[in-house]
């Protein structure tokens, strides 16, 4: 019977998470001086960029739980970065806003997120980035949508 080894530092998982990690470490470095972090980032975006307005809708765009999301909203709604108010109807929904500050995070942050963006593909050809964005979705293809509880 053969013994088949499995080498940590050249396997598919672990090298999409080390990137993974030098890309949002490096993101996340360049918006600290701004009271951000990738999540609070995320919602900016979800809310200012997208028009997304419930937390359920942000906490899908953003592919993390519900839970997260609400204690990154309030977070955020003591920083001034936007409000929470009732929904239409019973009262019961939630309705997310950018507030002025919030707007101008959202500006300031977005050519950040758009440099690192492009610092890591300006390491590839343009058909290295095509085939690794089609990889990628292949690889993602049928499988379950995982939910990241932060």
């Amino acid at each position: 019977m053969t013994q088949h080894s499995f080498h940590l530092h050249t396997s598919l998982g672990y090298q999409i998470t080390m990137l993974a990690r030098v890309i949002e470490r490096r993101f996340e470095q360049r918006i600290a001086e701004y009271g951000l972090t990738r999540v609070t980032w995320c919602v900016l975006l979800a809310a200012g960029e997208e028009g997304l307005a419930t937390p359920s809708e942000i906490a899908d765009f953003i592919g993390i739980d519900r839970t997260a999301t609400s204690r990154a909203l309030r977070q955020m709604e003591a920083g001034g970065l936007v409000t929470r108010s009732s929904g239409p109807g019973d009262g019961r929904s939630i309705r997310v806003a950018l507030t002025g500050p919030g707007q101008a995070a959202l500006q300031a942050v977005l050519p950040i997120a758009q440099e690192n963006a492009a610092h890591f593909e300006a390491k590839l050809s343009e058909s290295e980035l095509a085939q690794l964005r089609q990889a990628a979705a292949k690889l993602l293809q049928d499988e379950p949508r995982i939910v990241a509880k932060l």
